[in-house]
């Protein structure tokens, strides 16, 4: 027998919805012939799935460890403290955590067999001291497997409740950096709208919403993206900007997509760049993706109930590869002075 006693993290939920997390391999038909059969008991009486869970509340489930271990997809759950020692942690509390993704890691899985940052977490979650067996931490934003930079993750139920919902409202400043083609000389805003590719990871950027209708599309997304130029270089004839980027929305592969929309796609982008600049950025460097890193994040000052993060800067430090071809576009020192002045802002 097992018994789960309701915190403040916990409750507030169903009881059949939080029993289905905490034995996620069984099937709620299956969880309703334990409450028939007295199995589940809730506060000591029979259950009937449906109750609200309040702090201080029990749950008594009536099977042997190995049943319940069983029913449960990850089994004993003991976890893995160095599920994240490839990657550097930039905060953590007991409600969040933010962490520099490197490119070519999935922010979560894609195929059933993937280890993703999201797998990663949950076991890093289950190696802390006093971890609750219900909750399951997750990432609340996603970056492309082959951009970098920062991931949000909830690490408490309050935690996740707060960052989604900072997200939802746009109440987060987003801030990327990305190497594209060509010499950009003055800062914009540009909007558009965007549609899915039926049957491709692709996306399609129109100016207007009559123009996605001649084109077939029914409800195409509003998109709204900012930019900076930051320093321009030059390397073999070819001209290249590095730019600080402001995501106001945030759609999929919306800046990649919408700066190739304006002449100026990423190098190293395999999706949306150019070929030909990108067979020389992959000769001369062994570039083999996007340089697009989102290095800068904003908290807004507000008690939110995450108040060690109200007003906080933060920032992801440039992956190598982004760093040393920085350098050879752009030299050394005008690069280090911008990386500089952004992390002191």
């Amino acid at each position: 027998m097992q018994q789960i006693i309701i915190d403040e993290e916990t409750e507030g939920q169903r009881l059949n919805k939080l029993l289905g997390k905490y034995l996620d391999a069984a099937p709620q038909s299956f969880l309703y012939k334990m409450f028939r059969k007295k199995n589940i008991k809730y506060n000591h009486k029979r259950a009937t799935g449906n109750e609200i869970v309040h702090k201080g509340d029990v749950v008594d489930i009536f099977m042997s460890d190995d049943t319940i271990k069983n029913f449960q997809k990850g089994g004993t759950l003991h976890g893995d403290s160095n599920a994240l020692s490839d990657v550097q942690i930039l905060f953590e509390n007991e409600d969040v955590l933010i962490i520099n993704k490197p490119a070519g890691m999935l922010s979560q899985k894609a195929e059933a067999g993937d280890y993703s940052l999201n797998e990663r977490i949950v076991d890093y979650y289950h190696s802390r001291e006093n971890y609750s067996t219900i909750f399951t931490p997750s990432v609340c934003n996603r970056l492309d497997r082959n951009t970098s930079g920062i991931i949000l993750a909830g690490m408490s139920l309050k935690g996740t409740r707060e960052l989604s919902h900072m997200l939802k409202e746009r109440e987060l400043d987003k801030y990327y950096l990305t190497i594209v083609y060509g010499i950009v000389c003055k800062s914009e805003t540009i909007k558009g709208f965007l549609a899915k590719k039926q049957n491709h990871n692709q996306v399609v950027i129109y100016k207007s919403l009559d123009e996605a209708g001649k084109n077939g599309e029914d409800h195409p997304a509003f998109i709204e993206t900012r930019y900076e130029p930051i320093i321009t270089g030059k390397f073999r004839d070819m001209h290249f900007s590095l730019l600080k980027v402001k995501l106001i929305t945030g759609k999929t592969h919306q800046i990649r997509a919408h700066l190739d929309s304006i002449g100026h796609p990423v190098i190293g982008d395999g999706k949306y760049g150019m070929k030909s600049v990108n067979a020389v950025m992959k000769r001369e460097f062994g570039l083999k993706n996007q340089l697009l890193h989102a290095y800068n994040l904003t908290f807004p000052e507000k008690n939110c109930g995450l108040e060690e993060l109200s007003g906080k800067h933060i920032y992801a430090g440039l992956p190598e590869a982004f760093y040393e071809i920085g350098v050879k576009l752009f030299g050394k020192e005008g690069l280090e002075k911008f990386i500089i002045q952004g992390e002191e802002a």
